[in-house]
């Protein structure tokens, strides 16, 4: 057995010495004996709750977690921490509410794991936001950590296919075309979701559940089963030993998170045709290990990326689909062989990612992962855009679309619930860029996603013949020429905000410009009449966020980071 060494330990803080015998106290009250008080304190963190099927299954999970941290010789402590589910948060105001919560998530487990001293951490999450604001926690305490993901949902059924939520989102659309019925309707949103787990496209979960094994914060292979299988349980109990041995070897998440482990989460997002919103989520992750990678650094990568995923929702398949011939894995394996993956970056299997996908045979009686040989398209699957329209940049998914330019005329709304009115109405037609603006991080406030207004677009069949930009988000479902993140925003007086219906919109995702055909004088007119405008939340979380927030292409953070600390807490 083990005897450790608290002396370097934050847990020593709480467990050692005559006067912490009131913290210890404590410990013996909820039934731990002297050696396990003597052990590492793990923080077993989940965003277990009953808000959604991705946070549902996550309870189980980490009592798994906490069986394998018992057989590493260490003494697990679970906590968990909200999340925000955007399915259920979509299309109203609920969305604002959504990309806070990743900021929520991180601190809440941050304040967690300082006040009580805990000496690593194991971190399940499932739903969009809780993935990145699990990492980012990570990465801001820098103590051993390994995340894991909770898993995706089975594919539903319907009429002989497979489908998704997002079918259930376009279907609203075709309901109100006249194209669908009540009875049709209710059948489909009642098998859509036929299990526990998370949306079960290349949307933004399992975007980011790719990002953690190829960034090397997972154990390879972890984050592909399907939620409901007992093989998670195999996983969680993995993950456990897994950080037990981090603890032994001092091996951290700011060893394993650099800029070349970063580039290599870009690639797997391009690659799979993953979410815009990892443009925002690995600034971020960056920014808490006081590394600047900017949301041009993504789609700069992107840009250069083969496409090789044919999933949704640009392609045909799910995430189950990868599961089945092997997981992430194998995507990670099609990217090593072909030298577009930095293959010496450490993970927390302490090796690296080319030892850890030495073994990995890349299956050839399949079409759900292409080899690079054979790439769907030479070009990521998400674009980044520059231009009089978005001097700051904005991005825009590609994967699975025909026409990579569109010019047409601004129609402007100044919040979703106009737009997604219109919209409901036709009050649009073909040729018309829909602009919805004062969305973005502070105009919002929180940056809306807005997958009801674009999936219903889609479900009127006028998918190919509009264009929708915004200073808010799209949901990593969101297929279409939808451009978001569009900085600096409509709140801060950025050009989005003097736009004026029937000004001519160009954007090229071919060359990756967006640009209004306005003359500068005729702007500046325009940007000395602009006046700020107030949101309705003037008290609270959201107004707290607001006034810290930062710009999109830098993330949408709200501290200074790792470059501001002067201690670091795994060192205190």
């Amino acid at each position: 057995m083990t005897t450790w060494d608290k002396s370097k330990l934050p847990s020593r803080h709480t467990t050692v010495g005559p006067d912490r015998a009131p913290h210890r106290s404590y410990y013996y009250a909820m039934g731990l004996t002297e050696a396990e008080i003597d052990q590492p304190f793990v923080g077993v963190a989940t965003c277990w709750n009953e808000a959604a099927p991705c946070n549902i299954d996550l309870a189980r999970q980490a009592q798994s977690v906490k069986k394998g941290v018992k057989e590493g010789g260490g003494t697990p402590r679970e906590f968990t921490t909200i999340t925000v589910t955007d399915g259920i948060a979509m299309g109203h105001q609920g969305m604002k509410s959504s990309l806070a919560s990743r900021e929520a998530i991180a601190d809440t487990v941050e304040l967690t794991m300082r006040g009580h001293c805990y000496d690593a951490m194991v971190c399940l999450a499932g739903c969009d936001k809780s993935l990145p604001g699990m990492m980012m926690a990570m990465l801001r305490l820098n103590v051993p950590s390994v995340f894991m993901y909770g898993g995706s949902i089975l594919p539903g059924k319907y009429k002989g296919r497979d489908v998704t939520v997002v079918d259930v989102f376009e279907a609203v659309g075709q309901h109100a075309a006249g194209n669908m019925t009540d009875e049709e309707l209710h059948e489909l949103e009642c098998v859509a979701c036929p299990s526990s787990g998370s949306c079960g496209g290349q949307f933004t979960a399992n975007t980011m559940a790719t990002v953690s094994e190829a960034i090397g914060l997972a154990l390879p292979g972890s984050a592909g089963t399907p939620a409901p299988y007992e093989e998670r349980d195999r996983w969680a109990l993995e993950s456990g030993r897994a950080v037990m041995e981090l603890v032994r070897r001092n091996l951290r998440p700011r060893d394993i998170v650099t800029l070349r482990s970063l580039e290599n989460a870009a690639v797997v997002v391009g690659a799979t045709g993953g979410s815009t919103n990892a443009g925002l989520h690995l600034p971020a992750m960056a920014h808490e290990a006081g590394i600047r990678f900017t949301m041009d650094d993504v789609v700069n990568i992107m840009r250069r990326t083969p496409y090789i995923g044919d999933l949704k929702p640009g392609g045909k398949y799910v995430a189950y689909d990868v599961y089945k011939i092997g997981g992430i894995p194998v995507i990670i394996k099609a990217l090593l062989d072909a030298g577009l993956l930095h293959g010496d970056c450490m993970t927390v299997t302490g090796k690296t990612l080319a030892e850890n996908h030495r073994d990995v045979v890349f299956p050839t009686d399949q079409d759900v992962i292409y080899p690079v040989s054979k790439a769907l398209s030479p070009t990521g699957g998400v674009v980044g855009l520059k231009g009089n329209l978005a001097p700051d940049g904005a991005i825009v998914k590609v994967a699975g679309m025909k026409t990579l330019r569109f010019e047409g005329t601004a129609l402007c709304f100044d919040s979703e619930e106009e737009a997604f009115r219109a919209v409901e109405q036709r009050a649009y037609k073909a040729g018309d860029v829909i602009v919805i603006r004062y969305e973005g991080p502070k105009g919002g406030p929180g940056m809306r996603e807005m997958l009801s207004t674009t999936a219903a677009i889609y479900g009127q069949g006028m998918g190919e013949q509009v264009a929708l930009i915004t200073d808010g988000r799209f949901s990593g479902a969101t297929r279409g020429f939808c451009i978001g993140h569009v900085g600096p925003e409509a709140a801060v007086g950025g050009p989005i905000a003097l736009l004026r219906n029937g000004d001519r919109i160009v954007i090229d995702a071919d060359k990756g410009t967006i640009d209004m055909l306005v003359e500068e004088a005729e702007l500046a007119q325009r940007r000395a009449a602009w006046q700020p405008r107030r949101t309705d939340y003037n008290a609270g979380a959201l107004w707290k966020y607001a006034q810290l927030v930062g710009p999109a292409h830098l993330g949408a953070v709200t501290h200074p980071g790792a470059e501001a600390e002067t201690h670091v807490y795994a060192d205190q």
